[in-house]
């Protein structure tokens, strides 16, 4: 039996975690046994717990509690907890997704006691080192002994890097196995699309119709702490929203919220206007519903522009530049930032053309796959 410690700290690594603990429920009971670490790098009762009870996710196992904080503060903090909790279970591989500073302190801390690291969606670059994400998933990327990276852009960005495509016998920090395999997020896409349509009166209940909103997302800090990148984007809703005479819908992250609070200006502008549409923070069913029936998103969120693609929506994003350059070389997606002008063009590009969604992201079944090489690595 292998043991696997999964490390999760924020929302997409709560979704991600549920496709990979269905695979093991389902196929691999036998073969591997989950312990499951919640950081509590983002703990917010409707953006963590509910997740586990929506997508079936076993309680975690410890919940470190670290909450928010500087980045050197809140990885120094996880990495104890996690070197504590790896020295206990000694777990034959720790299990990481993404790029959050709880991979990152995962990483560091399984590698210095020789742990084999399992990075899930490795080989994703936005060739910015500004972003602390790019510089967490280089690091744990290059400590890690089986990267799986979901799609053909991502592996081969470890291919340029150093990487052997070379598959060894028994992947190791010193010879790591590197797979393209398909993406987790789209299996969970798949799998809760249905689900979600039967079990949420979201729509219903806001009043909305399918195919006649723009839904919005804007959570990162380099745009809720910077007031004119904020304001600007605020403006580019309250123009989308009145030129096409459709809501923008927004279900509002506490860290967005809380700075919206810094600036009466915004405030009053969402206010006059009925059209921005404000919702409390979506649970992982609503926002699948909420994405899957939304005329075009606009979002900052990685997770969000890949869950976009899954329902062949349209993509505005509000950064200068995304790991997921898939998306935008496809045409699926146009890269905005936080320029008014530039949403605003990004938007009435999209609704004058419709761009196609080739198939990037694997068969819906990338978990199972991760599985059955974990096994043959780690057995």
């Amino acid at each position: 039996m292998i043991h696997l410690l999964t490390v999760i700290g924020a929302r997409p690594q709560i979704i991600k975690a549920a496709a990979f603990s269905r695979a093991i429920r389902l196929h691999f009971g036998d073969s591997i046994r989950e312990i499951i670490v919640h950081t509590g790098q983002h703990y917010d009762e409707n953006m963590s717990q509910v997740f586990f009870d929506e997508l079936g996710i076993p309680s975690p196992d410890y919940n470190l509690g670290v909450g928010s904080g500087s980045h050197g503060k809140q990885t120094a903090a996880m990495i104890a907890g996690l070197e504590e909790i790896l020295m206990k279970e000694k777990p034959n591989g720790i299990v990481l997704y993404g790029d959050t500073n709880s991979t990152l302190a995962g990483a560091v801390a399984a590698s210095k006691i020789h742990i084999p690291v399992i990075h899930i969606e490795a080989g994703l670059r936005s060739f910015n080192k500004s972003m602390p994400e790019e510089v967490n998933r280089i690091l744990c990327d290059h400590v890690s002994s089986l990267l799986f990276s979901p799609t053909r852009v991502g592996y081969e960005n470890l291919l340029s890097e150093g990487f052997s495509a070379t598959m060894p016998e028994k992947a190791s920090a010193e010879h790591p196995a590197v797979y393209h395999c398909g993406d987790v997020m789209y299996d969970n896409s798949l799998y809760f699309a249905e689900i979600a349509e039967a079990k949420s009166d979201l729509l219903v209940r806001e009043q909305l119709k399918s195919g006649n909103y723009f839904l919005a997302t804007v959570h990162r800090d380099g745009n809720t702490d910077v007031a004119e990148r904020l304001t600007a984007i605020f403006h580019a809703f309250d123009a989308i929203s009145k030129s096409s005479g459709m809501p923008v819908v927004l279900p509002l992250h506490p860290r967005t919220r809380k700075q919206l609070n810094l600036h009466p200006d915004l405030e009053r502008l969402i206010a006059e206007n009925p059209r921005i549409k404000i919702l409390p923070p979506a649970s992982f069913l609503e926002m699948v519903l909420l994405e899957k029936n939304a005329r075009l998103v606009i979002t900052d969120s990685g997770g969000v522009q890949k869950e976009a693609f899954f329902f062949k929506r349209p993509c505005v994003i509000l950064r200068p530049e995304t790991e997921w350059v898939e998306l935008v070389s496809c045409g699926a997606a146009i890269l905005a930032d936080a320029d008014q002008e530039k949403i605003i063009r990004a938007v009435g590009h999209f609704e004058n053309n419709v761009p196609k969604f080739p198939d990037l992201f694997g068969d819906g079944h990338a978990s199972e796959f991760i599985c059955r090489e974990i096994i043959r690595h780690l057995a």
